[in-house]
């Protein structure tokens, strides 16, 4: 893992904001589940409309959809699912490999073929093997995986979300903005520091690559640079859009609004980080989304007394939502 760099000065960051820009907002779309505890397809195709209708772009199979429990059939189905609801609208989807078989190579160039032969962005999803590899091989096999493709993502996801995780050293993250095919990067180590690196290694090298923030703790840093494929976007797409349209707008009511998104994911993020899957499902099913708010059989859970916090938060920015 990168060291973490230090924090740049305060006179630095505020020159590195940039005002009125327009905003790249991908959003996770959770997987929800039925009372027997089976994904349920259904309730996904709302979550993928809902989120199209906002203004952002769907990401199924990503750890938001359960993409680690999820079997190759249901993988499939997922990406069925987006493409029957979005018809020829855009979509990204993870690239989940840890549970197949052969050689990394392989299992990575199936699930980027099955992703993009429906019209979607492949976003490649770490696995145990990438996880020991060596950077100048990352770099390789992203260059190898995206070619013949319209383009890839990279995934940096830190082990607090799931233990094969794996955070990018600098030159990693050089070799691949120097790799045409390698479109972006989606960090998530929810640690600042190593998100500024990143944009400034960008901005020097290759301006058009996109850095997605991943992290749901500090939602702002799009006021820096940063596009996002956020969790925490799944539970209020619709307000997310808002955000970003006033940012675009240089209204500052972005500020008010971001500040009531961010307590919804100090509160739904915090420790043990992956029980935020069960916060978006009662969330979702407290503001009307969802019918069940169950996570699947043996998944990190919140407590009931949750429900209160979340609806007066939603409460929030319902008012928020309605001042035009």
């Amino acid at each position: 893992m990168s060291a973490n760099p230090p924090t740049p000065a305060v006179g630095e960051l505020v020159a590195r904001v940039r005002p009125c820009r327009e905003i790249e907002g991908i959003s996770a779309v959770l997987m929800p589940f039925d009372p027997r505890g089976k994904p349920d397809f259904a309730g996904l195709a709302g979550q993928i409309e809902r989120v199209a209708t906002a203004g952002l772009t769907p990401a199924v199979n990503m750890d938001t959809g359960w993409v680690h429990i999820l079997d190759e059939e249901q993988r499939i189905e997922a990406l069925e699912t987006a493409r029957r609801v979005l018809g020829r609208a855009p979509f990204v989807a993870g690239a989940f490999v840890e549970d197949g078989a052969g050689p990394m190579r392989d299992r990575y160039h199936r699930a980027t073929e099955a992703i993009v032969s429906r019209g979607g962005t492949p976003i490649l999803f770490p696995c145990t093997e990438l996880q020991g590899a060596s950077g100048a091989s990352i770099v390789a096999l992203f260059r190898d995986v995206a070619a013949g493709t319209p383009g890839v993502l990279a995934f940096e996801l830190g082990e607090a979300f799931v233990s094969f995780g794996r955070i990018f050293d600098r030159d990693t993250i050089c070799g691949l903005l120097d790799t045409g095919g390698v479109l972006g990067l989606k960090h998530s180590s929810l640690r600042r520091g190593l998100e500024w690196e990143r944009l400034a290694l960008r901005d020097a090298r290759r301006p058009d690559f996109k850095i997605y923030t991943g992290n749901d703790l500090a939602i702002d840093m799009v006021m820096y640079g940063s596009d996002y494929l956020l969790g925490l976007s799944a539970f209020a797409p619709e307000a997310f859009a808002r955000r970003d349209r006033y940012w675009r707008a240089g209204d500052g009511r972005f500020y008010e609004l971001n500040d009531r998104l961010q307590s919804l994911g100090a509160f739904a993020f915090r420790a043990p980080t992956p029980a935020y899957r069960h916060s978006a499902a009662q969330f979702l099913k407290v503001t009307g989304h969802l019918a069940h708010d169950d996570p699947p059989a043996g998944a990190p859970r919140r407590p009931d007394s949750d429900v209160a916090v979340l609806a007066e938060i939603a409460r929030g920015l319902s008012v928020l939502l309605e001042v035009r």
